[in-house]
């Protein structure tokens, strides 16, 4: 029996059959849960996610919380500790020791505004076609990555009041110089000198780099309108240089907080009448030559407040003024 196709199939063609779609298996799925490179890669992710965060943990969390609970007790270092409150803040306000530490740390920044400025013009200075040039500036950068306590050595000697060469320098001039480090009107000076000098070239190196970094058209635009040099660097390169600035002004406020070693090699006893003992120098006595770790990590908790909150007070400041080139 033969099967005729009716009108409305006649002119259609039968489509042939598709094959089903081809389902991968799980394991080769493209972020599938059992992809073995999927796990591999997920492993090493952890793996490099967990270093950082097990650095911060045992490195920064853990002793920031340890020294907060050590400013909280009465503790040698090696015994046990005895809790005792706020008692070693109450110490501290009432100490005066600690009070001269920290106006001789803040009275150091004043070298910052002055080393600022130096570099400034020396950058400028750099900036132009000058013979030996390539020279001055590595001449500038040595101080920066000599040792520091090789540099407190050298300036120890440079001040000292019989045969320092500060002074035989100012005898040239018919100028007596006192004892720099033993008298108490000049020795937070001449320290002051020494960290301007150090940080010159580092500060000057970074001011050369904004500098050379600003557009020639502004100048050029600026020259056009009759500005003269003077105009141009305070309208121009000031403002370009801000960033720069506030950059070094945070960092070196940071560290000029934290001096410790010019003061223990140049002055180990803190200076006559405790002139030039800086916060962490008086720090570092009461924890490993008293033996009061507590009563030294209160001290450091304060310093660490204060820091912060200048340090909040520049970004805040610096957030207020700034502004944006298009």
């Amino acid at each position: 029996m033969t099967s005729t196709a009716s009108p409305a199939t006649a002119g259609r063609r039968t489509p042939a059959p598709q094959p089903a779609p081809h389902t991968a298996p799980a394991s080769s799925r493209p972020g599938g849960g059992s992809s073995r490179l999927h796990r591999n890669e997920k492993k090493w992710a952890l793996l490099f996610v967990a270093a950082p965060v097990l650095g911060y943990l045992l490195f920064v969390l853990y002793p920031t919380l340890f020294a907060l609970y050590a400013s909280l007790t009465r503790w040698n270092g090696l015994g046990p500790m005895q809790f005792i409150g706020l008692d070693n803040y109450v110490a501290l306000l009432g100490d005066e020791r600690f009070r001269q530490a920290l106006f001789n740390t803040f009275f150091y920044m004043l070298g910052i505004p002055i080393g600022l400025a130096i570099s400034l013009a020396l950058a400028i200075a750099m900036n132009r076609k000058i013979v030996g040039l390539t020279a001055f500036r590595t001449i500038y950068y040595i101080p920066v990555i000599s040792s520091i306590a090789a540099v407190a050595i050298l300036w120890q000697w440079a001040y000292n009041g019989d045969f320092g060469l500060v002074n035989q320098f100012l005898a040239f001039f018919g100028i007596d110089g006192p004892n720099w480090l033993a008298d108490p009107t000049w020795s937070k000076p001449a320290i002051i000198l020494m960290m301007v000098w150090k940080g010159l070239g580092y500060s000057m190196l970074l001011y050369l780099a904004a500098i050379q970094s600003v557009p020639r058209s502004l100048y050029e635009a600026t020259a056009l309108d009759g500005a003269g040099a003077w105009r141009q660097f305070r309208a121009i390169t000031l403002p370009m240089v801000r960033p720069v600035t506030f950059f070094l002004v945070v960092t070196q406020v940071i560290g000029g907080a934290m001096i410790f070693t010019e003061i223990n090699i140049m002055t180990p006893t803190g200076g006559p009448e405790y002139s030039t003992a800086s916060a962490v120098f008086y720090i570092w006595k009461q924890a490993f030559q008293y033996r009061q770790m507590g009563y030294a990590t209160a001290g450091a908790i304060v310093l660490g407040v204060l820091i912060l909150i200048i340090t909040l007070v520049q970004f805040r400041l610096n957030r207020r003024n700034s502004f944006a080139i298009d």
